[in-house]
């Protein structure tokens, strides 16, 4: 009989997404996803369905309405990458989206870069799987 268990820390989240919310990517995942909160499928489109939670923007970045979405889409990216369902290698592509919402979505350009180089220099440690076992 097995007696290992399987856990995670728990995550405190600020934002519950209302509705459901869906975004194109150049993520291609090897088979499709499909998860409670989270699908994202061959041609990669990410679906993140009502009641996902996360928690906005990171470090010194303020919690502003040109990042909300690019977070959103950002962390449930990164969720796919801590849970092994896409590559670590996706990160690049999941941190320039990051930038490219926060563009699309009015901030300055100056600003979206510096968020852009923040995920890309310190955003890894986040991609990395957290399930811990015991004992």
């Amino acid at each position: 009989m097995d007696r290992t268990i399987s856990y995670k820390k728990r995550r405190r989240y600020k934002y519950t997404l209302f509705d459901d919310y869906q975004h194109e990517t150049s993520i291609r995942p090897p088979h499709a996803i499909s998860l409670r909160f989270i699908d994202l499928d061959l041609s990669g489109l990410l679906i993140i369905k009502k009641n996902y939670a996360w928690d906005g923007a990171s470090g010194p970045v303020f919690d502003t309405q040109k990042i909300m979405r690019g977070s959103l889409v950002h962390d449930a990216l990164y969720q796919l990458m801590r849970e092994k369902y896409l590559p670590q290698k996706a990160r690049e592509n999941a941190d320039w989206l990051l930038r490219e919402i926060c563009l699309e979505d009015g901030m300055p350009k100056f600003n979206a870069d510096l968020v852009y180089l923040a995920v890309d220099l310190f955003g890894k440690p986040y991609t990395k799987p957290d399930l811990l076992h015991a004992p």
